[in-house]
């Protein structure tokens, strides 16, 4: 099956060829009943990472390359520019990615995962307690990060029996944790380094806390109902403290070079590289982690392939709109266009954007990288069935931030 996917692309491009071929001819842009074809192509392309989520890079690199193909039959399109512009958010997502699996091995083969049944009460509470703790750390580290340590404390403390209903949640908590913070999230550093000021985003933390405390509970049940907090026996745990410091070294580096570069990725790899004489990095994590970054980088310049020039007018309701969106479609060219535009209520748009990728796995870099190491994560049907509550718990903390706040543009950053 996966070695046919390839052709998609050319089966993609051979549908849109009549239409486009007719465009070309009058000097419009190619459209099939109104809707321009790169956005046909994106769907297509999303459809098939949802039919056929074994093959998710085979078909993501189709649709990348019949979008590419496409525009640059077109003409009028300049490859090396655009690559050149989009490079610095791919590196440093692709760096993220790889560095973050690093970390998530070394904070595993540290063994404090182990020891936090001991701590977490046993039953749903604890369940909740570990998604409430991957919102707090999502505040002040990348949501990746945040994501990646959820996962991996989740696989010690359940036994490697983890609901998809949970796992979203924690992909969620990740994402929400973040919304609220100029260091949590890629959407909310682009608005700080753009003037948007770091207390305009903080009133996102209402949105997410409130978002938290449904879907928190509804997975904290569901998880508790497959597979309660496994207690472990023995005595207690040995802490590899050398390796909990090197995952303390890489979070640090992360903040760091976030806040002098906009650039969190080289902190990571620094401090991964000092820690090697200490603690030889899980290099065989590598290769996985690549292939789940190159799925998520093939979405993003997908997505920064179509032709949004625009986004409607300022509003609560196209706010609501843009989180939705965002499960689909990569936040990050969308926030950009925000930024450009203005008139935001930048709190609300930073929990919209934020939160709203965590709607399915693929909509955000933290789902993407946490289904990497669980597969089972990758089914939309299964996130989507499982996962309900996520979807309810983005209309319940917009609609009370909205609620409490109100609408508060801000133009002038």
């Amino acid at each position: 099956m996966s070695g046919a996917i390839p052709g998609l692309a050319l089966l993609l491009l051979l549908l849109l060829f009549p239409a486009a071929a007719r465009a070309q001819a009058i000097g419009q842009a190619p459209s099939l009943l109104g809707v321009p074809a790169e956005f046909i192509l994106f769907g297509l392309t999303l459809a098939g990472v949802a039919l056929w989520h074994r093959h998710t890079l085979a078909v993501a690199s189709s649709g990348l390359a019949a979008l590419l193909a496409l525009k640059l039959w077109m003409g009028g399109f300049d490859l090396a520019a655009h690559l050149r512009h989009e490079a610095p958010v791919l590196l440093n997502l692709l760096g993220l990615l790889l560095g973050f699996a690093l970390l998530a091995r070394h904070f595993e083969e540290s063994h404090l995962p182990r020891a936090l049944p001991r701590l977490l009460p046993g039953n749903w509470e604890g369940c909740f307690l570990l998604l409430f703790l991957v919102f707090v750390l999502s505040s002040f580290l990348d949501n990746i990060a945040g994501a990646l340590i959820g996962g991996t404390i989740a696989r010690a403390v359940f036994g490697g029996r983890v609901h998809i209903g949970f796992l979203a949640a924690i992909v969620a908590a990740s994402n929400a944790g973040g919304a609220g913070s100029v260091l949590g999230d890629t959407t909310t550093t682009m608005m700080w380094v753009a003037g948007v000021p770091a207390i305009a985003v903080a009133p996102a933390v209402v949105g997410g806390l409130s978002a938290l405390t449904f879907f928190g509970l509804v997975a904290a049940f569901q998880q508790d109902r497959f597979q309660g907090i496994m207690r472990p026996a023995g005595g207690p745990v040995a802490i590899d403290r050398g390796r909990v410091a090197i995952v303390g070294l890489i979070l640090i580096g992360a903040i760091v070079a976030n806040v002098l570069f906009g650039f969190p990725a080289a902190g990571v790899w620094i401090a991964l590289l000092l820690g090697a004489g200490w603690r030889r990095p899980d290099w065989s994590e590598l290769p996985g982690a690549l292939k789940g970054a190159l799925f998520l980088l093939a979405l993003v310049l997908g997505a920064s392939l179509m032709p949004v020039e625009e986004l409607p007018d300022p509003s609560w309701q196209s706010t609501l709109v843009l989180g939705l969106v965002s499960a689909v479609f990569d936040n990050i060219p969308l926030t950009k266009l925000a930024i450009d535009q203005g008139g935001y209520d930048w709190g609300l748009l930073a929990y919209a954007v934020g939160y709203g990728g965590s709607m399915l796995w693929f909509g955000s870099s933290a789902g993407v990288a946490l289904a990497t190491h669980f597969p089972q994560a990758r089914s939309v049907g299964a996130w989507l069935r499982h996962g309900w509550h996520l979807w309810v718990g983005y209309v319940v903390g917009f609609a009370l931030m909205l609620w409490l706040m109100g609408w508060h543009p801000l133009t002038d950053r």
